[in-house]
């Protein structure tokens, strides 16, 4: 497996995956209605994914269905990355096997997308958390992917380190959604219902009064997600790029970064924190 990684265009990642982000950026062909998640790893990811399925096809799978895909199926099979890797080796995605909208995800920023997806009418959500609890669980995923690998694990004062040496303003709504994690996590049914109507499927009053909001949020809660682990799929399922299915569950709890880290740590980060959101609104809790 490679070992060595690059800065490319603001972002560290692999000599693959930095060509296949390039062969992407010039072969991939958006469309109007596509729907592009864009987050850093460990941010909630799965969670949003599985909340954007829910609201996208709850037409065609009902979600008090008994067999909803949600409940037999992993979220990352439901809602595909971007598949770079593929472009590498010349093997151009096959998009017609997508149902529209073609839900779509990466964590590539907005910058490296392809123009095709920057110059057309595609829905970008973008979800952004609290960098002290997107690193804490970064930590264990990364040392699982290491011990997959055969290779020694890295404390969490080594982790941090690499972490700290590693905001599109938004001129259109109609175009992008930031979402704060945060927000999500105290407001959910707001933010929900606001997700629902940016990508123009807002409820109706009826699907309110039936308790379809509720169910959603209740079918993609953490406690739920993470009860998937016990499914055949996610404990000993894998992604196409190797990872195991079972590495993507964890609590999800806000502020849990404070039972991990230092004084030191938190100064440090608050630090780098002020550095590169100064001049921008985007704001995130010290304590």
């Amino acid at each position: 497996m490679e070992s060595t990684i690059y800065n490319y265009q603001g972002f560290w990642s692999s000599s693959r995956a930095i060509q296949g982000v390039m062969a992407c950026q010039q072969q991939l062909q958006a469309q109007d209605s596509d729907i592009i998640l864009v987050t850093t790893p460990k941010s909630g990811t799965i969670w949003l994914k599985s909340l954007l399925f829910a609201i996208v096809n709850r037409k065609c799978n009902p979600i008090f269905e008994q067999d909803h895909p949600l409940l037999v199926q992993n979220p990352h099979d439901l809602v595909l990355f971007l598949k770079f890797d593929l472009y590498v080796d010349g093997q151009v995605p096959d998009f017609s096997l997508f149902t529209s909208p073609r839900l779509m995800a990466t964590h590539v920023p907005f910058a490296s997308l392809p123009k095709s997806i920057q110059n057309s009418r595609t829905k970008i959500v973008y979800l952004c958390r609290n960098p002290r609890d997107t690193f804490i669980p970064m930590w264990p995923f990364a040392n699982n992917l290491r011990l997959d690998n055969h290779k020694d694990t890295n404390s969490i004062e080594e982790m941090f380190d690499h972490f700290c040496k590693g905001v599109k303003s938004i001129e259109n709504p109609d175009k992008a959604l930031f979402l704060m994690y945060e927000e999500l996590k105290k407001q959910p049914k707001i933010q929900l219902k606001h997700l629902a109507e940016f990508l123009e499927c807002p409820f109706s009053i009826e699907e309110e009064n039936c308790g379809v909001v509720d169910e959603i949020l209740r079918r993609c809660s953490f406690g739920n997600l993470r009860n998937l682990r016990n499914l055949e799929v996610n404990t000993n399922g894998k992604l196409s790029a190797g990872v195991a299915n079972k590495n993507f569950f964890r609590r999800g709890e806000v502020g849990d970064w404070k039972n991990y880290f230092t004084v030191e740590m938190n100064d440090k980060l608050n630090h780098i924190i002020e550095q590169k959101f100064q001049g921008y609104v985007l704001k995130f809790s010290y304590t």
